[in-house]
């Protein structure tokens, strides 16, 4: 019998950690790993914002494509039937007539040039406005997957707190049943326990809330789970100031955008000045009566027409004068563009500064906190210290470490910020 027990033992053992590696292995099927990198290729791929942008795009193209066939030549076929009932004695009349007609703009004092011009340019913004909306999408996931981490982080947070708590009323306990502290002691420690288990709560629904709006953002099931790869850490940023501006002065698509809206409105001052020149189109036609398709018996002819308003009541001047106004806005427009591009990267910049400072001091505080808490305890369970400042030290000690994860937090964000501020993607 005693053999038996020997060997039953190791079996329940292998058995039971059977269960755990299949409970395991379930649980990482179920789900599965992301990373940031995950997360922003799966919000650029299912974006709405981009899609549209995409098809905004598109319907430039078809502008541009529109514009072009200013410049070519355009043929029309007309048909006529016409059936008239003359006097008894004279019978029916049938009139069937055809025509085939050809223009062809050779000169437009500059019109359609410009037209394909600012259709080239206005499909030039739809891609940058692609480019824009991207960036944007990936700053949205980028903070929300920053979220999610830092959610995950004051989960365990507060859970380490809990626990402390719970395991030093116990102690408490103990010392009041021996008589050694009073029951204002026990009620205190409950106090501050139950008020951590309410943190706790809060801090799982935030967790909760941080992954639905990261499904939310990947275009994901809003019950999805997946077992975040990254966390919260610190990486040096590579760039000064000035390097960032400058970077930013070249990549943004915003300052690109407001570039070629100044180029836009220039053509908008030709087109509009187009009215004061000639234009000049060859035209062709031919017609025959009688029959579906021409005979020998139809005419045809071949001319230039050219046309130049002498007068026309002051229409272009008021339509250079339009455009002119839209130029100088554009103008201020790309200047305003510019300022407000070095303000967004100064504010940036100057907050991962901030952030980063207080990871330094942060993370001393958390080790100081947490000797502290140490030595609250060691001279409360030996007698010589009071329940308030073991409370105190908890409590410092959990305030402490959300500091940190909070500068974590915003310092891998602002970071994000000025990637996107200085027209990059995340990790350039």
């Amino acid at each position: 019998m005693p053999n038996i027990k020997r060997l039953k033992k190791p079996a329940a053992a292998i058995f039971a950690f059977g269960l755990l590696f299949m409970n395991a292995t379930l649980a990482a099927a179920a789900s599965p790993e992301l990373s940031l990198d995950d997360s922003i290729a799966l919000a650029l791929k299912n974006s709405p914002a981009i899609k549209m942008a995409n098809a905004d795009k598109d319907k430039a193209d078809g502008g541009l494509d529109a514009a072009k066939t200013g410049n070519l030549p355009t043929l029309s076929l007309g048909s006529t039937y016409a059936f008239q009932q003359s006097q008894p004695t004279l019978g029916e009349d049938h009139d069937f007539s055809n025509s085939l007609r050809l223009n062809w703009q050779l000169y437009s004092g500059g019109r359609v040039e410009g037209q394909i011009d600012q259709a080239r340019k206005n499909l030039d913004l739809a891609g940058l406005d692609v480019k824009k909306t991207g960036q944007q999408v990936i700053l949205d996931a980028t903070t929300a997957y920053y979220n999610v981490l830092q959610a995950r982080r004051m989960v365990a947070v507060n859970q380490e707190t809990t626990d402390s708590l719970r395991e030093h009323l116990k102690d408490v306990q103990v010392k009041y049943e021996a008589g050694v502290v009073a029951k204002a002691d026990v009620l205190r420690s409950e106090v501050e326990l139950a008020n951590a288990e309410q943190n706790l709560t809060k801090a799982q629904n935030g967790y909760d809330l941080a992954v639905a709006s990261l499904n939310n953002i990947m275009g994901v099931n809003a019950n999805s789970e997946y077992a975040l790869k990254d966390e919260l850490a610190y990486a040096k940023y590579d760039h000064t100031f000035d390097e960032s501006m400058e970077i930013a002065m070249k990549n943004r698509p915003d300052i690109a955008q407001a570039d070629i809206g100044v180029n836009v409105a220039q053509d908008g001052v030709k087109i509009a000045d187009s009215g004061r020149l000639p234009t000049i189109a060859m035209t062709g036609s031919t017609a025959w009566n009688d029959s579906v398709l021409p005979d020998n018996s139809n005419n045809w002819a071949v001319g230039l027409t050219a046309n130049f308003n002498i007068f026309d009541a002051g229409l272009t001047k008021a339509n250079v004068k339009q455009s002119q106004a839209s130029l100088d806005k554009a103008r201020e427009q790309a200047q305003q563009t510019r300022d407000s591009v070095q303000l967004e990267v100064r504010k940036n910049y100057l907050s991962m500064q901030e952030a980063e400072k207080r990871i330094e001091t942060t993370n001393v505080a958390v080790d100081k906190a947490k000797e502290d808490l140490n030595i609250a305890r060691e001279k409360y369970n030996a007698g010589v210290g009071i329940n308030l400042d073991v409370i105190d030290a908890q409590v410092a000690f959990t305030q402490a470490n959300t500091n940190y994860l909070q500068a974590l937090y915003d310092y891998n964000v602002n970071k994000a910020k000025l990637n996107k501020a200085m027209g990059v993607n995340a990790g350039q």
